[in-house]
């Protein structure tokens, strides 16, 4: 099999874990010579504000999400050695799992790179682990970095 790898796509969410997998993505793209996507998922909010409390505005809630977005994002850009790496930010909103999938799809990914944890406990527990929902579902490989 003639493997060649064009699109590298990686999920960070301000965890050691994506952290870690986006350094071995910068490196794989950086090999390859493929573009990049660093995308940032947050998950939709429902219950944030306890039981009787009063929901944010939509207004404020996605102004939060974006902002932590977006500080994601930075701290990633800034931590990496993206110089001479095609490369691209994506901001997602909803399952993580379901949303790398998609970009992964529409680009057409050849690897699609996630770190071993940045869920809590519970969710991990109540919903299976992001990255081996995402070796069971992905269409491309996977590579899940401790």
């Amino acid at each position: 099999m003639d493997w060649k790898i064009s699109t590298v796509v990686t999920g960070v969410d301000g965890s050691e874990g994506s952290q870690r997998a986006a350094e071995h993505a910068v490196a794989i793209a950086r090999h390859w010579g493929a573009a990049l996507k660093l995308v940032t998922v947050v998950r939709t909010p429902e219950g944030w504000w306890g039981i009787g409390g009063a929901p944010p505005s939509p207004e404020a809630l996605s102004t939060a999400l974006v902002e932590g977005q977006q500080q994601v994002l930075k701290e990633i850009e800034d931590h990496l050695d993206l110089e001479g790496v095609e490369y691209e930010t994506v901001e997602e909103l909803g399952d993580p799992v379901s949303r790398l999938l998609y970009v992964a799809e529409v680009n057409a990914a050849d690897l699609l790179v996630i770190g071993r944890r940045g869920a809590g406990l519970a969710e991990r527990v109540i919903l299976g682990s992001t990255a081996d929902r995402l070796t069971h579902l992905a269409s491309c490989p996977v590579m899940v970095v401790p």
